[in-house]
């Protein structure tokens, strides 16, 4: 029985196969965020042209990632009935829209909001079909990296943002950088696998997932999510205002990049190594990225390179351990489950930024970092105790 339903979650096992859903998913996911890294890269450039600030674009950001929580449950739900392919593509054509849209129609900033938020529900179709499409098509064996892999995609696509600015955005113009972007992320829908199970299959009933323990980890993403997002945000002007080159703080951004990458895909190549324990493993990244992130309220370099290595390389290179955890204990609705377990992370996306920015306007950078550090922290412990949770929903259920 086991052997069968790891089959039909599997699909097929060839090499070729698995091989196509990873760069499928890497594709989809790199599509359904780009709209709003390369927004944050091209930020100084749209703002100038649209007529709004900083703070406006904090809200842009917020509205993206709002979206993307709110239409997370509904959506896993939708992607376990009519399946991974036509959602995932869904998915990439909304991102596509979304991008020329921005490019050809974003007139004003509200029409640029309005398109941002296609763009959020673009982001949980792509995401979770591509959850989906990584259970069914790779074996279990390899899908710690499978996940591994399409978690950093998410890195590499603020990369690719970085990169458009000055190939693209300070010589052509803001605008081809987006429909460049619109008509390249096209291209991930041929890498998409096909659904080799003849349609969707419905959700997994409720009995069938630990719901009250998803929410808490949920809770604990959005908390984890929420620093690691203002990390990303802040970084480069918390070093800037201690003193450091804004050359110097941006390189210091892109080594933590880097890092964030090369994590990423190490911590998925282990977590095929391991029988269990992966949500215990997330609680210990988090608190080291605490360490980290505690150390960017040193005043020196040392500090600022050996925080950024920890805070990106641990405190944010948990998502893809956390999903491939979600997915073995869900075999039976692995879209509808990292469904709840992604509206904590997209909600963390949205308010953190925010919440950080703030603290930094009432306070200092130095307090919002130990701040961000002890929220990490309480973030780790309610991933322990969602792991404990799941661990008495599962003794009740072997009664």
């Amino acid at each position: 029985m086991a052997d069968t339903l790891d089959t039909q979650l599997a699909g097929p096992r060839s090499a070729r196969a698995s091989v196509r859903a990873m760069a499928g998913a890497s594709a989809a996911t790199v599509a359904a965020v780009l709209p709003v890294f390369l927004l944050g890269g091209q930020s100084v450039l749209v703002e100038r042209d649209l007529g709004f600030d900083a703070a406006g674009l904090g809200i842009a950001v917020s509205a993206y990632f709002t979206v993307s929580a709110v239409a997370s449950v509904p959506t896993g739900r939708l992607v376990e009935r009519f399946g991974p392919t036509r959602t995932t593509r869904a998915g990439i054509l909304l991102a596509s829209a979304c991008l020329l849209g921005i490019a050809g129609l974003a007139g004003s900033y509200s029409t640029l909001i309005a398109f941002l938020l296609v763009g959020g529900v673009a982001n949980g179709l792509a995401q979770l079909g591509s959850n989906l499409s990584l259970a069914r098509h790779v074996p279990k064996a390899r899908q710690g990296l499978a996940f591994g892999v399409k978690q950093a995609a998410v890195p590499a696509a603020t990369l690719l943002a970085g990169v458009a600015v000055p190939v693209l955005g300070l010589t052509v113009g803001w605008r081809w950088s987006f429909a460049l972007a619109g008509a390249l992320v096209l291209l991930a829908l041929l890498l998409t696998p096909r659904n080799g199970h003849g349609g969707g299959r419905a959700a997994g009933r409720d009995r069938d997932r630990a719901t009250a323990a998803l929410v808490v980890i949920a809770v604990a993403a959005a908390l984890a999510a929420g620093t690691a997002n203002a990390l990303g945000a802040f970084l480069v002007g918390a070093a800037v205002d201690r003193g450091i080159s804004p050359g110097l703080a941006g390189l210091t951004l892109s080594l933590g990049s880097a890092v964030g990458v090369a994590v990423r895909l190490l911590g998925g190549w282990l977590a095929d190594r391991r029988e269990g324990g992966h949500i215990a493993v997330v609680s210990a990244m988090l608190a080291s990225g605490a360490v980290g992130l505690a150390l960017l309220a040193a005043p020196s370099s040392w500090a600022l390179v050996a925080g950024t290595v920890l805070a990106f390389g641990l405190g944010w290179s948990w998502p893809g351990v956390l999903t491939f955890a979600v997915v073995r204990l869900n075999p039976t609705a692995p879209a509808a489950a990292t469904g709840i377990t992604q509206a904590g992370v997209y909600a963390g996306g949205g308010l953190g930024p925010l919440a950080f920015g703030s603290l930094v306007q009432a306070t200092s950078y130095p307090t919002a970092w130990l701040s961000a550090a002890a929220t990490m922290v309480l973030a780790g412990g309610l991933m322990l105790v969602g792991r404990a949770m799941l661990i008495h929903w599962r003794r009740q259920r072997a009664r």
